[in-house]
């Protein structure tokens, strides 16, 4: 009993220490981003344009850029990854689903800069093709190559959620004549729901937290961006290249305010979808 208790707290300290951690780093940025708020200038550094040159140090084109480049990512990766981990659990051999398992794992440990390489010598020049313009380093390209990189991640979790699923369901659909299809639709998917979100959750934070895909591959344009072949430079991208600016300038300022915002925009993102998950159970 006396052990019990003791591993309990000791559980219930690394969760508190884990939420003050996260809580801390918050209120780090917010304190030296202070001079921003204390000149009531928050809301023209979050909403206004990047410019320099004119006293402007808005980050909402890096906001918009982070948004498009992993929403877009996370669009095109979703389906690619939930095809992938429905034929590991239900359609593939038992050979050939831990042989595809244990690429997928493989491709998770893979540097991003390895991504990055590839998508510039074979996939910007096919992009700038098919656009017609710019040099093809874009929102699309940089998409393309981060829906790669959390691919293997929301497979992963993915595949776990289905092979977790209760044996004997399937075997009720199966007695009852149902193919392997109707077996994933009407049984697996809905059983997995949660683990399928946790893996959109991880995959759009990681997408989010990219630096080196955004750095590499979308152009690093400072416009607000109109279409997926334009330019952009995300949040990270932006804390990356301007980190080496005077510490008391209100440019150096700005890194901590795109770091709040990278923050929350991610919390509300992650707080979102676990209301729409909860919901959705409780409805059941």
């Amino acid at each position: 009993m006396r052990a019990e208790r003791l591993t309990r707290r000791v559980f219930a300290l690394a969760a508190f220490s884990s939420a003050a951690a996260t809580v801390m780093i918050f209120v780090f940025m917010a304190a030296l981003g202070l001079p921003l708020l204390a000149q009531g200038r928050f809301w023209q550094a979050l909403w206004g344009p990047w410019s320099p040159m004119h006293g402007n140090y808005g980050i909402r084109p890096m906001m918009l850029g982070s948004l498009y480049i992993s929403l877009l990512g996370l669009v095109i990766a979703v389906p690619v990854s939930l095809g992938c981990a429905a034929f590991i659990s239900v359609s593939a051999p038992k050979g050939a689903a831990r042989l595809l398992h244990g690429l997928v794992r493989f491709m998770t440990g893979i540097p991003t800069v390895i991504y990055g390489f590839v998508g510039i010598f074979l996939l910007v020049p096919l992009v700038r093709e098919i656009s017609g313009r710019g040099s093809g380093l874009c929102i699309l390209t940089a998409a393309l190559v981060l829906s790669i990189l959390i691919a293997p991640t929301m497979v992963l979790f993915f595949a776990d959620g289905l092979a977790r699923v209760p044996a004997a369901y399937c075997r009720a659909v199966s007695a009852l004549g149902g193919t392997p299809v109707q077996r994933l639709v009407y049984v697996m998917l809905p059983q997995a729901r949660h683990s399928i979100a946790a893996g959109i959750v991880l995959g759009f934070g990681r997408a989010m937290g990219d630096t080196m895909i955004a750095l590499m591959l979308a152009g690093n344009a400072v416009a607000a961006p109109e279409s997926v072949f334009d330019a952009a430079r995300t949040l990270t991208a932006h804390i990356a290249l301007i980190i080496a600016a005077d510490y008391d300038s209100l440019e150096f300022r700005t890194l901590f305010i795109s770091g709040m915002a990278l923050y929350l925009l991610t919390t509300l993102v992650v707080a979102v979808m676990r209301r729409s998950v909860a919901r959705e159970t409780e409805q059941r």
